[in-house]
Formats: structure tokens, sequence, C-alpha cells
């Protein structure tokens, strides 16, 4: 590894902030058992450790609004934040916080986490991509992930449900989990 190459991995090394303005925190679930249903939380905030010279080191938190759970349409968005779902009014917060991170190739990462979801924890995967890094106009050091993992949402006591004439489900128990994050660096205290 040259030197050029040794330093530019040391200035990405550091604490990074979400940057909600340029970041989806998202899902996607099967709705009637042939569509898709795509949703984002418009309001979250995180914040992190990379280390550029050894990625297993970094880290990674998320808190998300559930109240902010956008999928255009108002009469859904309101189911979705009652009890029926996520309980809102009793569960305000969503939150993930990393545990581990698996480097699989060179941009290709599993980040494993502890999500809660109405007060129940449970170990969480992500594949995740390292989309780079570049310095913007304003001076800032941003780093690019993306990401997503499936789970079953009953797992988290997300279990309302109504059955179909023809058979199934309305709402799908399994949910894709997605993001895309632009994060920036936090300078230096020093």
């Amino acid at each position: 590894m040259t030197s050029a190459a040794i330093a530019m991995k040391s200035d990405l090394t550091g604490r990074y902030v979400v940057d909600p303005s340029h970041s989806r925190v998202g899902f996607v679930a099967r709705h009637a058992m042939v569509s898709k249903v795509r949703g984002s939380f418009n309001e979250f905030e995180g914040a992190g450790y990379f280390n550029a010279e050894d990625p297993t080191q970094s880290s990674l938190e998320l808190t998300i609004k559930a109240a902010s759970i956008d999928t255009r349409s108002p009469d859904r968005d309101a189911h979705l934040r009652s009890n029926d779902f996520f309980d809102m009014d009793n569960y305000p917060e969503i939150e993930f916080v990393s545990t581990a991170v698996e480097k699989v190739e060179p941009a290709e990462y599993r980040i494993t986490g502890d999500l809660t979801i109405k007060g129940t924890t449970r170990p969480v995967t992500f594949a995740v991509t390292y989309n780079g890094d570049s310095v913007d106009p304003f001076g800032n050091r941003r780093i690019g992930l993306e990401g997503k993992a499936t789970i079953n949402r009953k797992d988290w006591g997300v279990n309302w449900n109504a059955a179909l004439e023809a058979g199934g489900v309305l709402v799908s128990e399994n949910v894709t989990l997605e993001f895309e994050v632009a994060a920036i660096k936090v300078p230096d205290p020093s």
C-alpha cells in the first residue's frame, strides 16, 4: 500500500453523523399477496465510528421516530402508527445499535446489531455495501453506505393481519428493511 493510500485511509477513519437530508431509511412489505408497499421514516438520526484501516472495528447507532412513517397513504400511516403495528404512543422510537462488522468482499460487509421495535430487542444482520467517500463542495468528508435485511415482523410483536377471501393475508410477515446513508465526518476536537 502506498503512503498516499495509507494517509487517505487515515483521513477517512473517525466519527461520522448521518446526513438525514441525503439518506433514506425504509422498508418493503408484500400487500394482499400481489403487490409491494414501500415506506420510509422521514425522521431519524445516527452516528458511528468508521475505521478505514480495519472496518471490523467500525460501529453504528441509528434512532428512528416511529411517527415519521410515510407510505404515501395517510390512512395506512395512521394504522401503522397505532397499537396494531408500531404503537408509537408507547414506543416512539425504533433503534439499531451495531454489535459486529464483518468484511465479506472489498466493499461488502455484514453489520450485525440489536434492533429494538416496540420494546423488543433482537439481533439483525444487514448486508451492506460501502459506496465510497468524497469531499463535498463545503469541505465535508462523506462516506456512503447502503444495506438491507429481511426480518419477520412478528418477532418484534408487530402481529396485526387480516385474512383474504382467496387465501393468504393482507400484510406479509416478512419485511425488508433498507437504508441508503450519507454520513459526514465530525472534525476531531483537538
